[in-house]
């Protein structure tokens, strides 16, 4: 294992020599970005002669600092990096912390979770903290306690050739999503937590700015979420031991009968198209919760509304709505690009993929059914 601290520094020139001093302890392969400091941070620099130090001007964010230095580190042959805050919050000491954890969990990216002392921290942190774990774990299905503490191990081997797009404070969100998304294991470990008076505090965070970036980031997400990742990773899953395996554990072995099991097909082909992209699961899956049907499959038959049914489920919505509207089953190609025309057409669409979801919902439910009767049965008489 060769790994480097990276530590990323924006006007901390207070809290900056001490970090310095207690990592260097520790290892000498750090890398100090210097994100267009105005303070003596330079001359700070300049006590220490062993370290990597890059410098530009004018500042452009933590996650541009970050990811210069993992360029840093990539060109030196490092395969992870440590990247620890330089305004004092965090204990360098707890650097062997990750080192144990990564020799136990290699190649993955480790979190630091802080012990988060309501107290001490500000209402609008502790919104934020849960805000960001929120949707990370709607995100990729991993909960952490903490996603916005910058003491971090990232497998740079790992994450290495992934373009980021963001250069801020939401980079910190990106990566752990996209790492995620990419199959890279995240796992955390504790560490401490220095909360120094009110007035002695340095933080660059915009409270709005930065708030509003990441949340536009989190809208990105859930769209890529929702029409790519989550449709092509249940793609991904189904193959023909998968397939075997749902069939025998939910449909043939399962004590439902097969009513339930029609039923919870039925329920999935329903919830799947209604009108409510984003939400359609979480509705199948209440849905099931509360009629007590197999929520398993309920979710496999709500799924229907993925790539590449999504256009056809659109078209066929629409042209349901067209006849029970009496507007005609064929779609209008119009000039008229005028709020009316557009809410007439949403109209359609609403109206037709309701009419549509019922209509397929009742027909997949009976040959559900059928198919069920008579391959359950003939199981029990092969037994």
């Amino acid at each position: 294992m060769k790994y480097c601290v990276i530590i990323p520094t924006y006007n901390n020139d207070k809290t900056l020599e001490a970090i310095i001093s207690e990592v260097i302890k520790i290892t000498k392969d750090i890398i100090i970005v210097n994100d267009g400091s105005t303070d003596n941070t330079s001359l700070i620099l300049q006590k220490f002669s062993a370290l990597k130090i890059i410098s530009y001007k004018p500042n452009k964010g933590k996650g541009f600092a970050i990811k210069k230095g993992f360029e840093a580190a990539v060109a030196d042959g490092f395969n992870y990096a440590i990247t620890i805050d330089s305004d004092g919050q965090h204990f360098p000491s707890d650097i062997s912390n990750f080192i144990n954890k990564i020799n136990e969990e290699p190649d993955s990216l480790i979190v630091g979770s802080r012990t988060l002392d309501p107290a001490r921290i500000s209402k609008g942190s502790s919104f934020a903290n849960r805000f960001s774990n929120f949707w990370f774990r709607f995100l990729t299905g991993i909960k952490l306690q903490d996603t916005q503490t910058g003491f971090r191990l990232y497998p740079l081997d790992q994450i290495n050739g992934m373009r980021f797009f963001t250069n801020k404070y939401e980079f910190e969100l990106e990566i752990l999503v996209r790492s995620a998304w990419k199959g890279i294991k995240i796992v955390s470990v504790p560490i401490r937590v220095y909360y120094p008076p009110k007035a002695e505090r340095v933080s660059h965070f915009r409270p709005f700015k930065d708030f509003a970036r990441i949340s536009l980031l989190n809208i990105v997400f859930v769209l890529i979420a929702i029409l790519y990742i989550k449709p092509f990773s249940f793609i991904k899953y189904i193959n023909k031991e998968n397939i075997r395996e749902f069939f025998n554990k939910h449909i043939l072995l399962t004590r439902d009968s097969n009513l339930k099991i029609a039923l919870a097909v039925a329920l999935g082909i329903f919830t799947g198209i209604l009108p409510i992209w984003g939400f359609q699961l979480l509705l199948a899956i209440a849905l099931a919760h509360v009629f007590k049907l197999s929520k398993f499959v309920t979710s496999v038959a709500a799924n229907i509304s993925i790539p590449p049914n999504i256009p056809i489920l659109l078209y066929l919505s629409y042209l349901t709505g067209g006849i029970v509207m009496g507007t005609g089953s064929k779609i209008r190609f119009s000039r008229d690009l005028s709020l009316k025309s557009f809410e007439n057409d949403f109209l359609q669409y609403v109206i037709g993929s309701i009419v549509l979801a019922i209509v397929l919902s009742i027909v997949t439910g009976v040959i559900s059914f059928i198919i069920l009767k008579l391959v359950r049965k003939k199981r029990a008489v092969t037994k």
